[in-house]
């Protein structure tokens, strides 16, 4: 069963990295020099690595919050109202997390402050 699940994150990380050379690819028939290619390379992996990191905080900062909830109405039912509140604004801080990474990988596609010393 383990060597099943080596062997499936394997091929997701070989698929994940050959996608992203492909389109770098385009940009080399294009007859763009390496260095940019490189570039747009490395941008293209930040911004995936961003937003996956992103999107895994917020996911557990969420069920987090909600576990904590339900236990917490299971105990005192009375308070439901005043529990909610305070999940959902905990709830709303952590989906802001997934925001800003959302935020910091569409600036390393398409506004990358670092492409004029590379590329300049």
């Amino acid at each position: 069963m383990s060597r099943r699940i080596v062997i499936g994150a394997m091929t997701a990380a070989v698929l994940f990295l050959s996608s992203q050379a492909v389109f770098a690819a385009e940009a080399a028939q294009a007859g763009e020099s390496y260095v940019k290619v490189l570039f747009a390379l490395g941008a293209m992996l930040a911004a995936g690595i961003a937003i996956g990191v992103g999107a895994v905080g917020a996911g557990l900062g969420i069920g987090t919050a909600a576990s904590g909830a339900c236990q917490a109405v299971g105990r005192n039912p009375g308070v439901q109202g005043k529990i909610m509140m305070t999940m959902l604004v905990g709830m709303a801080m952590a989906e802001s997390i997934a925001i800003y990474a959302l935020v910091v990988s569409l600036v390393l596609l398409y506004a990358n402050p670092y492409m004029k010393f590379f590329l300049g």
